[in-house]
């Protein structure tokens, strides 16, 4: 059973840093491809980012493109995502998911396995 588990989530300020983890165990595989999907209150999921293990080929949303990255350490069979220069409407629950494939993909459809989230919270 695939399990993923999302940590590092908080509050912070504007302009500020915050990087999240997300910790697969179950046996995933550098097979796989992580993503980063997010939902803020009211509105529906949407795509963050999203790399393939293999590879490492990364794909952003444009929205976070040049100040986020994901990146992943193999060894430790966790995704990471650094975020930088915050803005309040990057405040949301950050979920992290995982599918058996060699290239990335920002469709929630194509993903198998979901963590619980964890949120972060920006403010002005």
């Amino acid at each position: 059973q695939v399990q993923l588990v999302e940590s590092g989530g908080g509050l912070v300020q504007a302009g500020g840093s915050l990087r999240l983890s997300c910790e697969t165990s179950g046996g995933t595989s550098v097979n796989y491809a992580m993503g980063w999907f997010r939902q803020a209150p009211g509105k529906e999921r949407e795509f963050v980012a999203a790399i393939a293990r293999t590879a490492f080929s990364t794909i952003y949303a444009d929205s976070v493109k040049g100040r986020f990255t994901i990146s992943g350490d193999n060894t430790k069979n966790t995704v990471y995502l650094s975020m930088n220069n915050l803005k309040p409407e990057d405040t949301a629950t950050y979920y992290c998911a995982a599918v058996q494939s060699a290239i990335p993909s920002g469709q929630q459809g194509d993903y198998d396995y979901w963590g619980q989230g964890t949120q972060v919270t920006v403010s002005s």
